[in-house]
């Protein structure tokens, strides 16, 4: 994915990524019993609940601001293409995987999105919730495609006055998923991850 693209692009990219992240963690995690879901590796690393319940609450802050954006804006004349800005380019590429499905920058989770210093963040319910917001991201999606993908600004949680163009924000925050879902098929694949 390049900073100029069109629109249809940048929908394609972001639709198919989240169609795959919900298939695979239905796949990886959806039949796991809860010794699983609760292993670790080593200390410091976190478990399969951890992972999902940092992305549900990603999506519990841009889901609902994604909607807001796109249905309060008067830019509602639709672009074929789609420039980055240069921070929003750089934001998303930050969190892409490299080719071989690897994570190349490893970052620390902000303190109100780290279950490990809140565990108000784990509810029991990490894998439902991740698959209903998911499916939610992705009617979201569709009615991204209603709108000016460039004109509309997205604040990124960390500042609300760091604002992302709305292509940019949809991409930083699909390939911050996939990125974590690869971190659950890597724990899932770790050869002491309990079988049963």
């Amino acid at each position: 994915m390049k900073g100029k693209m069109t629109t249809s692009e940048l929908i394609k990219t972001v639709s198919n990524i989240t169609l795959e992240n919900i298939d695979t963690i239905n796949k990886l995690v959806g039949n796991l019993n809860e010794d699983q879901v609760k292993w670790r590796p080593d200390q410091g690393f976190w478990n399969i609940s951890e992972v999902l319940s940092h992305l549900n609450e990603y999506s519990r802050y841009y889901q609902p601001t994604f909607k807001k954006k796109i249905a309060s804006t008067r830019f509602t004349s639709t672009k074929e293409a789609f420039l980055s800005s240069p921070l929003g380019r750089s934001a998303w590429k930050s969190m892409k995987l490299g080719n071989a499905k690897n994570i190349k920058r490893k970052f620390k989770a902000q303190k109100g999105y780290n279950p490990s210093i809140d565990s108000s963040l784990l509810t029991g319910r990490e894998f439902e919730d991740f698959i209903k917001h998911q499916t939610d991201l992705q009617s979201i999606i569709e009615l991204a495609q209603t709108v000016n993908m460039k004109r509309v600004k997205i604040p990124i949680s960390i500042s609300k006055i760091v604002r992302l163009r709305l292509g940019d924000a949809l991409l930083f925050v699909v390939y911050h998923n996939e990125r974590h879902v690869q971190q659950i098929a890597n724990l899932v694949n770790h050869p002491n991850f309990p079988k049963d």
